[in-house]
């Protein structure tokens, strides 16, 4: 297959760039024994609730119901913990965020990233999470001197899969959709990109089946080093 010149390379943030399950290990500190769990069920929550905000008031302006990523990552922890009867003291919520805030990044974000700036072309990231968490995470993984912006939906009040999610792209970078690669390893944030118009790489490290709705993703990879076969 002949290689597209994208003028774009958008990354997905959590679950992408940065691994949300790396919470675990603290988790495990904190509730001995639950620790996986925890750190599944706190993601899958966290999703829900954007899910239920954007849905449940789709308006283009803006949802009524929407809170900043960061305060549903806080109140879908509050959730699990009540669910799993953990006791979840300020000092432990305190300690979890403060992970959170600092997620560590995949092996390969980095130096993707850096071979990405290389070939002359943008990157950038287009993500559920508020300006802060993400000027944070960025930071204090060095990916900021490899981005050329960090895209959020903070600004429009609607989160992924809303099309006005992906449609921030389009406004913070002078390109056609054809010319944009997205890529996440979210299989419905693969899938909504790809509703939208994008060209969508799917990063399946653990082997999953895609979803058995829409289009396939137009490349798929075990990791974000697969990205720069195809640019």
């Amino acid at each position: 297959m002949a290689k597209i010149m994208y003028k774009l390379i958008a990354f997905d943030a959590y679950g992408t760039l940065f691994d949300v399950y790396s919470m675990s290990e603290l988790a495990e500190e904190l509730f001995p024994g639950h620790g996986q769990a925890l750190s599944l069920m706190w993601r899958d929550r966290q999703i829900e609730y954007t899910r239920l905000v954007t849905m449940s008031d789709p308006n283009p302006n803006g949802s009524k119901h929407y809170l900043p990523f960061w305060e549903l990552t806080i109140r879908s922890l509050r959730y699990v913990c009540k669910r799993m009867n953990l006791n979840l003291t300020s000092e432990y919520e305190k300690q979890l965020m403060n992970q959170y805030a600092k997620l560590t990044g995949f092996e390969d974000s980095l130096s993707v990233l850096k071979s990405i700036k290389e070939k002359a072309i943008s990157t950038a990231i287009l993500s559920n999470g508020s300006k802060d968490m993400l000027a944070t995470v960025v930071d204090s993984n060095g990916l900021k001197p490899y981005l050329d912006k960090v895209v959020t939906v903070e600004d429009i009040h609607l989160f992924k899969t809303a099309p006005q999610a992906y449609e921030l792209l389009l406004k913070a970078f002078p390109i056609k959709k054809e010319e944009v690669l997205f890529v996440s390893s979210n299989a419905w944030d693969a899938l909504a990109a790809k509703w939208f118009g994008f060209d969508v790489f799917w990063v399946n490290r653990l082997g999953h089946p895609f979803e058995e709705i829409g289009e396939k993703p137009n490349y798929e990879g075990s990791s974000l080093t697969k990205v720069l076969e195809v640019i």
